[in-house]
């Protein structure tokens, strides 16, 4: 048994869905492991991961302006000690994960057809956000 660990970062332009499947499968089949699990884990409180599909960009659209609308920026939060984003940002994150376990077999990640791995930025201005992978496998 073998693991590997490697930190991504992705630089936000604000709210969004980012996508990052192709780095993080390039740095999976550079392990040189055949089979094993790959944990996403992001580092981050006001951010963060979702599988999810990649081939219609409405669907992103629809998820955002779903989260919007049951975690407002305008809401009646006490919490605003980083803006008046923050509070629905850190809801929006309990409401979805920080952690994906996506296992890998033949060297490579067996989401389906239409699944990608994207970080999702809850804030509205630009960030930098750390996402740690952890490999185990053979």
């Amino acid at each position: 048994m073998k693991q590997a660990v490697h930190t991504i970062e992705i630089q936000t332009r604000g709210k969004g869905l980012y996508e990052f499947t192709s780095r993080i499968d390039e740095w999976v089949q550079q392990q040189g492991m055949q089979a094993g699990l790959l944990t996403v884990f992001c580092r981050h409180t006001s951010a963060s991961l979702l599988i999810q599909e990649n081939a219609d960009p409405t669907v992103q659209s629809d998820i955002r302006s779903y989260f919007d609308r049951i975690a407002p920026d305008d809401g009646p939060y006490v919490h605003n000690y980083e803006g008046p984003d923050d509070m629905p940002a850190h809801l929006k994150t309990a409401l979805t994960q920080v952690q994906l376990s996506i296992p890998f077999v033949n060297g490579a990640l067996t989401l389906g057809t239409w699944q990608g791995v994207y970080l999702f930025e809850h804030r509205l201005r630009p960030h930098r956000r750390e996402i740690v992978l952890h490999l185990i496998g053979e």
